[in-house]
Formats: structure tokens, sequence, C-alpha cells
């Protein structure tokens, strides 16, 4: 029996080695052939340079953002501004929206309350919030935060929500009928039951939010990858447009995996079924 479990978590190893392997072999190839087809149209000049510069143009404007920087701020502390407001969005998204969506989904009457108001708020894009945030607010840094919170937190609620609906009520009778009470079933079998639900809310949110900071970076900033964006785009300075693009794509990239590992430490049992 021991030798017959061994060989078949070997084989799963094995498979999932494989299948590991094929996709990173198809990711490359998908990237690779994107990038060839750009050169190809740069390279017979099929659109102008002036809408769509060369990879070769776009990496010599990061290098030069590197160097010398934009707008009196290198491309580094450009990054550093927009990584700092979604990160204290995030956070303050997760702190708020984690017990929310813990009320929502144990208690009835506060599902009724506050569920038309995630419901309400939820569908209007964070945009259309920019000039009422102004008038409230300023144009300040916290405006910026708030917009960008706005697109965060309903992802994590709704995810967090679902996810407590989703617990088997068999674990709950159990835990209570060997005497927990219920700040332990929700500590012990609610919390760890809804961990994939919750990270997936939070990776969902932080698209969201990423989509959100050029619209939040717009109140009067003078730093930020979207100011930079932006900016840019006034003087159609394409090959700079298309390098934070590809900044901000890159940090988002390097977040989702980091979340993924999360997900993979925490709940193994969900990147298995996965």
């Amino acid at each position: 029996m021991k030798i017959s479990t061994r060989r078949l978590s070997e084989n799963t190893d094995a498979n999932r080695c494989h299948l590991f392997s094929r996709t990173t072999v198809l990711s490359t190839a998908t990237i690779i052939i994107l990038l060839l087809i750009w050169e190809t149209i740069t390279g017979f000049e099929l659109i102008s340079p002036l809408y769509l510069p060369s990879p070769q143009e776009v990496v010599a404007k990061l290098w030069d953002l590197s160097i010398n920087g934009y707008m009196g701020a290198s491309l580094f502390e450009h990054s550093a501004s927009s990584l700092m407001r979604i990160s204290i969005a995030l956070l303050v998204a997760i702190f708020l929206g984690l017990p929310t969506g813990l009320a929502i989904g144990l208690n009835a009457n506060a599902r009724a309350i506050i569920d038309p108001l995630i419901e309400i708020y939820r569908p209007v894009p964070p945009l259309a919030y920019l000039p009422l945030i102004v008038i409230w607010f300023g144009i300040g840094e916290f405006s910026k935060v708030f917009l960008i919170f706005l697109a965060i937190f309903a992802p994590i609620v709704v995810a967090t929500a679902a996810g407590v609906r989703k617990v088997d009520p068999l674990c709950v009778r159990v835990t209570q009928s060997l005497g927990g009470n219920r700040n332990q079933v929700i500590r012990y079998v609610i919390v760890p039951s809804i961990l994939p639900d919750i990270l997936t809310g939070i990776r969902i949110g932080l698209g969201a939010g990423w989509s959100t900071l050029v619209a939040a970076e717009l109140i009067a900033a003078t730093s930020g990858l979207g100011f930079m964006i932006q900016s840019a785009s006034q003087f159609l300075m394409t090959d700079q447009v298309i390098a934070g693009i590809l900044v901000i794509a890159l940090i988002a990239f390097l977040l989702e995996v980091f979340l993924r590992y999360l997900q993979k430490k925490f709940a193994p049992w969900q990147s298995v079924r996965d």
C-alpha cells in the first residue's frame, strides 16, 4: 500500500511538472510571437512610428526613463508612487472588506443592510466618482487612494461573502458539537475554508485597482506611472506611453505571482484542484 501511494504521488508530481513545463513553453511562445508580430508591423512601417513605435524604441525609452527620469522623477520613483497608492488602498480594502464580507455571509440582517449598498455602488465605474471625490476631498493624496480603494473594496467583499455561503454546514455542525463557540467556528472553520475566495477577490480587486490608477493619478499628480502615461500622451510620446503600460503590466504580474504563491502556501487544496 505504501509503495502504491508513493508511486501515485510520484506520478502526480511528474504529471504536474510536465503540465508546468508545457504551460511555460506555450506562454513563452505566445509572448515571442506577439513580439515578432509587433516587430514585423513596425519594421515594414505598416503603422506610423508615431502611433506604434518599435520594440527597440520602447526598450530605449525605458532605459532613458530609468537613467534620466521624467518630470523630475526617475522611473523607479514614479513606480514607487503608484505602488504606494495602490498598496495603501489594498490594505484598507482588505481591513474593511473582510469583516464586511463575513458579516454579509453570516448575518441576515447585515446582509439586508449592507448588500444593497454594495450592489448599488459596485457596477458604477470608479472614474464616475472622480468629480464627486474632488468636490468632497479636494485634489490631495487622499482622493487618489480613495478612488483606488473604491475599485478594490467591492470585489473583496463580494468574494468573501460568496465564500462564506459555500462553507460546508457539516463542518460547522461538527465543530459546534465538539464544543466550539461562534468565534472558534469562524476562526478555525470558516476563515480557512474561504481563504481561496478571499485571495481570488484580492486578485480581482488588484486588477480593478490598477485599471483605476491612471484615472486616480489625473487628480493633480506630479508623480506615478498613470501621471507619466497621461502626460506623455498629451505630447504624442507613444514610446513612453507603451513603456509605462509595460511597467504597470510587469508590476501587476509580479503581484499576481505573489498572490498565487500565497494561495499555494496557505490554501494548497485549492492549488491542487486548480
